[in-house]
């Protein structure tokens, strides 16, 4: 018992923490719960999915973990912060399903911009040179770098707007559906730079997507539905439990399992009434 606790206590605190966590939409009488108190933790250093179908929360979650979603309760910690603390802004790199970047400005441009906003004055002109070079390294844009944003293909600037998120290199990455609609050979790319950026430089990535075969390249998995948790667990342990042979055969297997409990506790729930 006493290894067991010594075990516990030196194991890393998650990245992200949540318990009880609610996200109500609406201000009338009757807001609509988008997450229902929902608890998960993300590990440090690895790569969380967070896998489910469209319209079951995981972009307010992203939100909520990056802090700009309203009407959050419960608890939730980031990098050993409340979510949406000051001090966490420069620490977490957030992409948008729509990429976030100028179009009138050029690749460059609008790096040496974000970089500014992330190193302001003089004195860090150095590291922003060197965060821009290295960003567009990353997302192998080098020789895009002054071409107009506007004039990129969807793909193209996509990538622009995770180089803008690798700035500073941050050490929580929050990726909502990243990879939508790009091409496979993108596609492999991105989530060959996503194990670099965990296994060479320590990141923590946070990526969702409703593409279940993503979900196999994740060292663990948030499975979400209707605003609820299904699942908490590696690839490997998920196929096991559920004796599946891929990740979407497992997540069909709890959603069956949930739809029969909640038929059998809505019977249960009428045969009280009568």
């Amino acid at each position: 018992m006493m290894n067991n606790r010594a075990d516990e206590a030196s194991a890393p605190t998650p990245a992200v923490r949540a318990t009880g966590l609610t996200v109500r939409r609406g201000t009338g009488r009757t807001p609509a719960t988008v997450l229902h108190g929902i608890g998960f933790a993300v590990p440090r250093g690895r790569i969380t999915g967070l896998l489910g179908p469209s319209g079951c929360g995981k972009s307010t979650l992203m939100r909520a973990v990056v802090g700009t979603q309203a009407h959050v309760t419960g608890t939730l910690d980031v990098l050993g912060r409340p979510a949406g603390h000051p001090e966490l802004r420069s620490r977490i790199g957030y992409v948008t399903q729509a990429p976030s970047v100028y179009d009138d400005l050029t690749v460059r441009q609008n790096l040496d911009y974000f970089a500014a906003v992330l190193r302001p004055g003089r004195a860090a002109a150095d590291h922003r040179r060197a965060d821009v070079t290295r960003a567009l390294t990353d997302v192998d844009l080098t020789r895009h770098a002054d071409a107009l944003a506007g004039h990129l293909s969807g793909g193209q600037r996509s990538r622009v707007s995770l180089a803008v998120a690798l700035l500073g290199t941050p050490e929580l990455l929050v990726l909502d559906e990243p990879t939508v609609g790009l091409d496979p050979v993108l596609r492999r790319d991105l989530w060959n730079l996503f194990h670099t950026l965990a296994d060479t430089r320590g990141a923590t990535i946070l990526v969702s997507s409703h593409v279940m075969d993503e979900a196999e390249r994740c060292h663990s998995l948030l499975l979400m539905r209707e605003g609820r948790i299904l699942a908490e667990d590696t690839p490997d342990a998920l196929r096991a439990r559920t004796r599946s042979d891929t990740v979407e055969e497992g997540f069909l297997h709890l959603v069956d399992e949930a739809d029969a409990q909640a038929r059998a506790e809505a019977s249960v729930g009428e045969n009280e009434i009568r």
